[in-house]
């Protein structure tokens, strides 16, 4: 499956834009339309001066300054994505749209993303009565059938997947995650296979693990290299393999996603639960 069309979500924090023009280097690469869905909520910094206003027993024209004032921000905001866009799509060559919606981004995110062969968030983004019970990161992994890229909210990047590693253990997670990944590994400069604990699950398999997927890239014209690392601490596994991608100067991780969509909290695996709270590196994720 080729990429073409990419849906990223943006919000009002100034990281939207360096999350955008990294997905506009991925579209370039790809050729692909690139999206930009915008909910015109409010963020909780916004509601809790609402919030403060009411409760401050102030007048009804103050509370009605206080939410034009709101309103022209979020106007504004608008304003810069759009331009943001229109500068990459005559610097990229790409097309590109701003889809601005009204409501919560929480609850149309994994909607609009179905209709996209990658959605690309920020870390456990947006906010919202949604993300109550469960984070908003395994609501889109598990709900939308389609692959999710987190980017971490407090880093930048100027590009997405021109070094990918790929984190293999011989899992179906892994492997769907290998197999949804493919265009952005056939279109990446460079990839790496990283294996934590590789004696722990080799010996199920008639041959090396590392050998066989090697082959199998192959096949897409795809030449790897492949890193090994033994006796890691289940708990660490997480911080390890970031910790080795972030050493080879990677820029985004394939990972299979662990977890049940009906037990989330219960049933969500210790190393996907690791990765999404200390995320240090794009992350590519299907389930």
């Amino acid at each position: 499956m080729a990429l073409k069309d990419l849906l990223v979500c943006v919000d009002q924090t100034e990281h939207a834009l360096y999350r955008l023009r990294a997905a506009g280097d991925l579209a370039a690469r790809h050729g692909s339309r690139l999206t930009a869905l915008f909910a015109r909520e409010w963020t909780s910094g916004q509601l809790e001066r609402r919030k403060v206003a009411e409760l401050g027993l102030v007048s009804r024209e103050q509370i009605h300054q206080l939410d034009e004032g709101i309103a022209a921000s979020i106007e504004v905001v608008a304003d810069r994505l759009q331009k943001t866009l229109d500068e990459l799509a005559a610097d990229r060559g790409i097309q590109t749209s701003l889809l601005s919606i009204d409501g919560q981004a929480a609850m149309a995110v994994p909607q609009y993303a179905r209709y996209a062969d990658l959605c690309i968030v920020g870390q456990n983004e947006p906010e919202g009565p949604a993300s109550v019970n469960y984070s908003f990161s395994e609501q889109l992994l598990f709900v939308t059938g389609r692959p999710v890229l987190f980017v971490p909210a407090d880093r930048s990047y100027e590009t997405l997947g021109r070094h990918i590693v790929v984190a293999w253990n011989s899992s179906r997670p892994a492997a769907r995650s290998l197999n949804d990944a493919m265009p952005l590994i056939e279109h990446a400069d460079r990839t790496t296979i990283v294996m934590i604990n590789p004696a722990g699950f080799i010996k199920s398999h008639d041959g090396p693990p590392a050998q066989q997927l090697t082959e199998h890239l192959a096949h897409h014209g795809v030449v790897v290299d492949t890193v090994q690392v033994e006796n890691v601490a289940p708990g660490d596994i997480a911080n390890r393999l970031q910790a080795e991608a972030l050493a080879l100067g990677a820029d985004l991780i394939v990972a299979g996603a662990f977890g049940h969509p009906r037990l989330w909290e219960k049933m969500l695996g210790g190393v996907t639960c690791d990765l999404m709270a200390r995320m240090n590196l794009p992350i590519f994720m299907s389930h």
